[in-house]
């Protein structure tokens, strides 16, 4: 899986791929490749690494030619090499494919393919597809188009492909199943394909959100069929807005720390329009407020930090609403078997939209009679298109693998959905403390703004430990998942181990682990229970361990102090987990790692 660029048209196609290509690598690549048509030649070129060298190494921009596809790869199947790079290729140099996903049934269509006499070059599975639909297009005669529905037709799993054929020059045949795939529209019989919308962003404002079980023919026209060979009439035609400001790192020395600095313009965002007085308002749940106002249960389904997201809506939904919630790890959902009634309530998160666990779980959610929400940060995207209602994030395009803003945003929405349900129902909640948490809330841009002043004092302590082998995280009630995100952090991008706990649970363990040599980052500033968190520091100074505490006010047990305004404890997390993040990139950026491309991640995680 990984990022997706074709280009068919009048102007000189290798100079618009790799630009897209580019634009993509922040999804996770291992290697990159292109295939172009020219004359009666299909030309491949590809290598590990990124788009970069295959430039220097490899690409003529001068090249005439007006149609290819590119790709940039992050393993699934094979190991990151130049055989395994895509495009695949046919060994006569007839067909090319990229493609992202997953066929699932590989081997035995593999064994068929083998039995006829191909032969496989890679150990991916893409090439396992490639031949397929070269038997289709070849032995029987079939049209690429045809070729290509036929062989997908008998494919178990998730793809989102761009075929051309050296012997249909002016083609490109793309489709899609489970995995995310638009088509941009340009001059007459000029088109753009890619896996993301950014990828198109300065070339085209019209685009096509292919759907499931698509097959695409991009000639003089774009002509749509479903898999049964029926022709779609009319191609739905969306917006792309500009988007440039996000795609470029505007002075920043890396998307993430651009990301972390936007997050107090994300957040007025973010709220614009959603609070008034005392009363929040939220369009996307419109005509869902008896529904949800009555729940006895909640679901939330979510992966990585929007999991982390979910476990502080936990929280929320409980103490504001009184509504009992759940936080599933998407992955595990649907292959259990969940207990859902109609018209239980489910939420589910996902950044992209595409998250293929968390859409796969949702599906299971909605098959069985549940409400679906969506909390997502991409208008047409595939979560957004299955759910009943939903509210946007607003965080605008996320470049950085580790997710800052993306997550800031999901916290905001799920709070505001929280306080939402509140107002329609006959909860427990005291008229003041309701008050004064969106009065934070209000003020939280700003309050964001002071907390990026303690810059050079994180940086510092990044300084301290960055070198460190092991690091624990310490947190109670909303803080508790914010030490949970703060050790993914810091996993992800300066691959320091690091676990996450509630601090009681360090008794029951962890403690074991604690000497000189192990950092702790303790998260105290909610004000709920701090004498006994301050417990938990000494505790871990009995032993020698170093203690970094995030604390507001003057309550301050640590050996180092980060000081952080005061607010109500519900919004305390989205101040803490910003001081985390960047902890988490001066221990990256002091360790010589790429922090927007940490190794083996991937942006979007579009297969299971």
């Amino acid at each position: 899986m990984c990022g997706i660029m074709g280009y068919k048209g009048n102007k000189k196609c290798l100079p618009i791929i790799l630009d897209g290509l580019k634009r993509l690598e922040y999804r996770g690549y291992d290697s990159a490749g292109v295939s172009y048509i020219i004359g009666n030649k299909l030309i491949t070129f590809k290598s590990p690494g990124c788009v970069n060298e295959l430039i220097n190494n490899w690409i003529d921009f001068d090249m005439p030619s007006n149609i290819g596809i590119g790709h940039t790869r992050w393993a699934t199947h094979g190991q990151p090499s130049q055989r395994n790079a895509h495009p695949h290729t046919t060994s006569d140099d007839r067909l090319s494919i990229v493609h992202n996903g997953i066929v699932e049934n590989y081997v035995a269509l593999q064994k068929e393919l083998i039995d006829k006499g191909y032969l496989f070059v890679s150990e991916t599975d893409t090439e396992v597809l490639l031949y397929l639909i070269y038997d289709y297009l070849v032995i029987e005669n079939l049209p690429l188009f045809e070729a290509v529905k036929f062989a997908l037709e008998r494919v178990v799993g998730a793809y989102a492909i761009c075929v051309i054929d050296k012997k249909d020059p002016e083609n490109i045949v793309a489709a899609r199943k489970g995995s995310p795939l638009v088509v941009g529209l340009g001059e007459p019989g000029e088109f753009y394909v890619a896996s993301d919308q950014l990828a198109l962003v300065g070339y085209t404002n019209d685009i096509v959100v292919l759907e499931d079980n698509v097959v695409v023919e991009l000639k003089d026209q774009l002509t749509c069929y479903d898999m049964r060979n029926k022709k779609i009439s009319q191609c739905n035609i969306s917006k792309l807005y500009n988007q440039i400001y996000n795609i470029e790192k505007n002075g920043y020395d890396h998307f993430m720390i651009k990301e972390i600095y936007e997050q107090p313009r994300v957040v007025a965002d973010c709220l614009s329009g959603r609070i008034d007085g005392y009363r929040i308002k939220l369009g996307g749940l419109f005509g869902y407020e008896n529904i949800l106002s009555t729940a006895d249960h909640i679901t939330i389904l979510a992966c990585g930090s929007s999991w982390h997201a979910g476990l502080i809506a936990k929280y929320y939904f409980e103490e504001f609403c009184g509504i009992k919630t759940s936080v599933e790890y998407a992955s595990e959902f649907r292959y259990r078997k969940p207990v859902i009634n109609e018209d239980d309530i489910v939420i589910a998160i996902s950044q992209s939209g595409e998250t293929a666990d968390t859409i796969n779980a949702a599906n299971l959610a909605k098959s069985k009679g549940a409400i679906v929400i969506g909390v997502c940060n991409v208008a047409d995207s595939s979560l957004v298109r299955l759910t009943e209602c939903g509210v946007y994030c607003r965080a605008g395009a996320e470049i950085g693998v580790a997710s800052t803003k993306a997550f800031m945003s999901q916290v905001i929405v799920l709070l505001l959905i929280a306080l939402w349900i509140e107002q329609y129902r006959d909860s427990r909640m005291l008229i003041d403390y309701r008050q004064a948490i969106i009065d934070d809330l209000k003020k939280l841009p700003i309050v964001l703004e002071e907390v990026l002043k303690l810059n050079k004092n994180i940086r510092k302590l990044g300084a301290k430990f960055h070198k460190s082998k092991n690091c624990i995280y310490l947190g109670r009630e909303y803080n508790f998942p914010v030490a949970l995100e703060g050790a993914l952090k810091l996993k992800e991008i300066s691959y320091i181990h690091a676990e996450g706990y509630p601090a009681a649970e360090m008794k029951h363990g962890p403690i074991a682990l604690i000497d000189k040599n192990m950092p702790v980052i303790v998260v105290s500033n909610n004000k709920k229970q701090y004498s006994k968190i301050a417990n938990n520091i000494k505790e871990i100074q009995a032993r020698s361990g170093e203690v970094i505490e995030v604390y507001a006010e003057d309550r301050f047990s640590g050996d180092y102090g980060l000081k952080v305004p005061s607010v109500v404890d519900p919004v305390s997390p989205l101040i803490s987990s910003m001081v985390l993040q960047l902890f988490a990139y001066y221990c990256a950026i002091l360790s010589g790692h790429d922090v927007d491309k940490p190794r083996n991640l991937a942006k979007s995680v579009t297969v299971e």
